[in-house]
């Protein structure tokens, strides 16, 4: 019978199934808040500079773009330096860069400032992700979603209302020192607890991929994300988007033809892999379009407050938390295929009702189809994730984790340009700056129907090795494709 490996202990001997999902849960959370609520801060940024809120565009873009770059180097360098001294010099990076941030004298300083801040989340993903799935078995991880799945949730939902108090009764500078009193004691925390691994030879630095990936990822990010402000047709979101693409084909090409990858594309040919990461992809495009569909709605079209905002779209976060407990429990006797596909169809089917709301639709109304979209979603993020990694071999962990990461930021982008786009095809020329209800109503039919197609996609799931995976039994692939040569490795 398997024998999981003991997990090697901290000097303090605290057990690493306790200490890594501290860390990650700290990591996943600031990273996450610091991406949401750098929007609520521009109009002040704007005044202390004296500039157009239109000028500080680069704050906002400047991150998801580095922090794209920054990804395809982040399994290498986990391989090579180990999972714990990467994530703390990552968080450490991105802490500095957040005081740095604060104290900017001028707009050049901040964007610069920024971008590190976003170099070091394209680290701090990966790494997290892979020390934890490395740390925990298939069966442990669905247990383990049910828990980690909070802040992730209740980070997006709280950011625009922490953002707004602290803005308003302290200064903008305070979006980013709010990630010092976080930040720093799970600094401490992992240097005293988080057990020391060293690195091994991960073979030889693929520069011509990390360059090849990263401009791509990066020229492909700006493009996405640059297209709603700028137009589609503009030169510079062209040039972005046809350059990205060259590129990113000539990554590819590369990378399938060497010998030692930076990217490990061949785990594609997975299909449980591969096909998790489709649904990623094009399901949260509905999901995440809908998280930022909804408070345009709710302050340009009904003339709502950010406050009356921001407390009408947290009820979604109580749904999510509430389906996670039930997918737990469900993912071993019936599969992620099921649940994925339930989930996706419930997420279309509440859209639908999203797009009967109009300038008389009442708050609570609004606040109830939340919680339902909440539901929906919580039979989507944790089953994907933890079925997209039941085939893949304990030594492919971080480059697993790495390509799931990059995955989910594009489809992350993806959302908001997707939104912004059907809002601007329905809107009037002359009504260009206040579109219609008519408008925001078409943009959630576009975006259920989206959900729709990937719900039939996930009803074709082949999800009998996940499902085996999480039943903790012997003969799992994961485990037998790939035993751990040592304690440390086990967690690397």
């Amino acid at each position: 019978m398997y024998r999981r490996p003991r997990l090697p202990r901290s000097s303090f001997h605290l057990s690493q199934r306790l200490v890594v999902p501290i860390m990650c849960v700290s990591v996943t959370f600031i990273a996450i808040v610091d991406g949401a609520i750098t929007t609520v801060a521009l109009p002040s940024i704007a005044r202390q500079f004296q500039l157009t809120t239109a000028a500080l565009d680069g704050v906002v873009v400047v991150y998801p773009v580095c922090l794209a770059m920054a990804i395809p180097a982040s399994a290498w360098l986990v391989e090579r330096c180990g999972a714990k001294r990467v994530l703390l010099t990552a968080l450490v990076a991105f802490l500095g860069s957040s005081l740095l941030c604060g104290a900017a004298a001028d707009l050049t300083q901040l964007v610069a400032f920024r971008a590190v801040q976003g170099l070091s989340a394209g680290v701090l993903f990966p790494a997290s992700a892979a020390l934890l799935f490395a740390t925990f078995d298939a069966g442990e991880q669905v247990r383990i979603s049910r828990y980690m799945i909070v802040p992730q949730q209740i980070a997006p939902a709280a950011a625009p209302i922490l953002g707004g108090l602290l803005v308003d009764n302290l200064s903008w500078r305070w979006v980013f020192y709010v990630n010092l009193p976080v930040g720093l004691p799970a600094v401490l925390f992992g240097v005293l607890f988080l057990a020391r691994h060293q690195g091994h030879r991960a073979g030889r630095f693929d520069l011509t991929g990390l360059l090849l990936s990263a401009a791509a990822l990066g020229s492909l990010m700006f493009g996405i994300c640059e297209g709603p402000n700028r137009g589609w047709s503009s030169t510079a979101v062209l040039t972005g988007l046809v350059l990205g693409a060259a590129l990113l084909a000539a990554a590819v090409a590369f990378e399938l033809r060497t010998t030692q990858p930076l990217l490990k594309l061949r785990l594609f040919a997975d299909r449980l892999f591969r096909d998790t990461n489709l649904i990623n992809l094009v399901g949260l495009v509905p999901i995440l379009g809908a998280m930022y569909l909804g408070p345009l709605f709710l302050q340009q079209a009904q003339g709502r407050s950010a406050l009356e905002s921001g407390t009408s779209t947290f009820p979604e976060a109580f749904g999510v938390l509430l389906t996670v407990q039930v997918a737990g429990i469900l993912y071993t006797r019936v599969g992620p295929r099921i649940i994925v596909g339930c989930g996706l169809a419930g997420v279309s089917g509440v859209l639908l009702l999203f797009a009967t709301c109009d300038q008389d639709t009442s708050l609570w109304t609004f606040r109830v189809y939340m919680f339902l979209l909440g539901i929906a979603m919580g039979g989507v993020f944790m089953p994907t994730t933890v079925a997209s990694l039941a085939t893949i071999a304990r030594k492919d962990l971080a480059q697993a984790s790495m390509l799931n990461t990059v995955v989910r930021q594009t489809g992350g982008a993806l959302a908001p340009a997707v939104v912004t786009t059907a809002l601007v095809l329905s809107t009037p020329a002359a009504a260009a700056a206040n579109p219609p209800v008519a408008a925001y109503q078409h943009a959630y039919l576009v975006l259920a129907v989206i959900a729709a197609v990937t719900a039939a996609f996930a009803f074709t799931l082949p999800d009998a090795a996940a499902r085996t995976a999480a039943g903790g039994g012997t003969k799992t692939l994961r485990r037998s494709s790939a035993r751990p040569r040592s304690r440390q490795e086990s967690v690397r």
